[in-house]
């Protein structure tokens, strides 16, 4: 999904990431698209929480801070009066939703480092019935809420000036997410400006996420299945004079027919001339017969993304021109993905790659190495964000997923290829996550005469 732009400076933190207290079990076997377990009836919780996996989160965060208060505010209804709402009004902030995998609106989590689970504390608003017949069940402050999160203590919303006032300044200091999510919280406002010592929580927690627990790979694993799904109806369903727009509709029907939330970001669909431009997404050309189609498109469940991108001739067959671009970029993919292992970097990696198609370009992009027409990096890190937080520095790790995305661009040929894979670090090198997404030019012209 939009390439980042080759010239990019790279995140600073303030924390650096402790060694994770323990290894990722075993990943449990991932279902068949469809068959996942069924959504609970309160909206505020969304898909199942892992509970274990989030109380490990939360007390890794209180064991790095040492000594502190953690305050974490969830999102609230965005408002389709006033805001451009295309899918639905609500998405839970990352922070948030990290530390307790909870969709429900207008909460705040408290946790009080070096204190046991009495220190974790979930604030939720009341239910209003009259309310709820608008939006349906909301999650309320009661044990029905403590026993799906798994923390014990909830409490009303309005009780959370309380329950501050007497955890009080000697507990250490206050840690909250700075950022745009939260910059129009008044209470935080008033907490950052009150004299306080207020830190930033998002570098501690940001770091954490680089590295993906078995409950975050498990989403991941779900959210590129449906993905790989949707670039094969693409595929099957593509035809010449079709329009661009119904190529993207192909795609995200599938996305929701297979059970994803929402779309992990605005698709792209470019055929002929549009295939070269990087962020086009408006979907208004009709394809000609002879043109390649490059489709990145994601989609998101439990609030994880995958980011896949295929590109294919319309007509099912490529042309041999287009063939020997394309088998270019997809070669230069796979030694990036060879290269990819524990302690390797995203510049090591972009490196590689570009070396390898400078070196194996011959003539075939004129009078100048193909490289010169791979315009954006090589790919960037992925998660519950589709360009996801990490220092992008960081070496390699068990855990790290990352898009793999190299691509060639010949505006004046109108003849654009790139070739995007979601890839999970592991002890031994790397896996193919998206691989269910055909991609070899035979594959791709078998699937197409189907």
């Amino acid at each position: 999904m939009r390439p980042l732009a080759f010239v990019v400076v790279a995140v600073t933190f303030t924390a650096v990431a402790a060694a994770q207290t323990r290894s990722n079990p075993p990943l449990p076997p991932v279902q068949p698209i469809g068959a996942w377990t069924p959504v609970p009836e309160l909206p505020g919780m969304g898909r199942p929480v892992d509970t274990a996996a989030v109380a490990l989160r939360r007390r890794t965060v209180a064991a790095r801070i040492g000594r502190g208060v953690v305050l974490v505010p969830a999102a609230h209804e965005r408002d389709i009066e006033r805001d451009y709402v295309q899918d639905n009004d609500f998405r839970q902030t990352n922070t948030f939703f990290y530390l307790t995998e909870l969709e429900t609106q207008d909460a705040w989590l408290l946790i009080v480092a070096g204190s046991d689970a009495a220190g974790t504390v979930l604030f939720l608003p009341p239910r209003t019935p009259a309310q709820e017949r608008w939006t349906g069940l909301r999650l309320g402050p009661d044990s029905a809420a403590a026993r799906l999160s798994g923390i014990a203590r909830v409490l009303p919303s309005d009780s959370l000036d309380r329950i501050l006032s007497a955890v009080g300044r000697p507990a250490g200091p206050l840690y909250v997410p700075l950022d745009v999510t939260t910059r129009e919280e008044s209470r935080l406002k008033e907490l950052v400006f009150g004299g306080r010592d207020v830190r930033n929580l998002r570098p501690l927690v940001d770091s954490m996420r680089l590295v993906k627990d078995a409950d975050e790979i498990a989403r991941m694993r779900k959210a590129v299945d449906i993905s790989a799904a949707g670039h094969v109806a693409a595929m099957q369903a593509a035809r010449p004079g079709m329009w661009e727009y119904e190529i993207e509709a192909v795609v995200e029907a599938a996305f929701r027919r297979h059970g994803a939330d929402r779309l992990g970001y605005p698709s792209i669909v470019g055929s002929g001339p549009n295939s070269t431009t990087l962020h086009y997404d408006v979907s208004r050309r009709q394809t000609r017969d002879g043109d390649l189609v490059v489709v990145d498109a994601g989609a998101e469940w439990g609030q994880y993304t995958a980011d896949v991108t295929r590109t294919f001739p319309v007509n099912g067959k490529f042309t041999p021109r287009q063939k020997a671009i394309y088998d270019l970029v997809l070669a230069t993919q796979q030694t990036a993905f060879d290269s990819t292992r524990p302690g390797a970097t995203m510049a090591q990696l972009d490196r590689v790659a570009r070396e390898y198609m400078r070196a194996h370009s011959g003539t075939l992009c004129g009078g100048q190495p193909c490289d010169a027409y791979f315009i954006h990096r090589l790919g960037h890190w992925l998660g519950m964000d589709v360009h996801d937080v990490g220092d992008y520095g960081t070496p390699l790790k068990p855990g790290m997923v990352l898009t793999l995305e190299p691509g060639i661009y010949l505006a004046a040929e109108g003849l654009g290829v790139r070739i995007e894979d979601d890839v999970l670090v592991t002890p031994a090198g790397a896996e193919w996550l998206s691989a269910k997404a055909p991609k070899t030019t035979a594959e791709i012209e078998r699937l197409m005469r189907r």
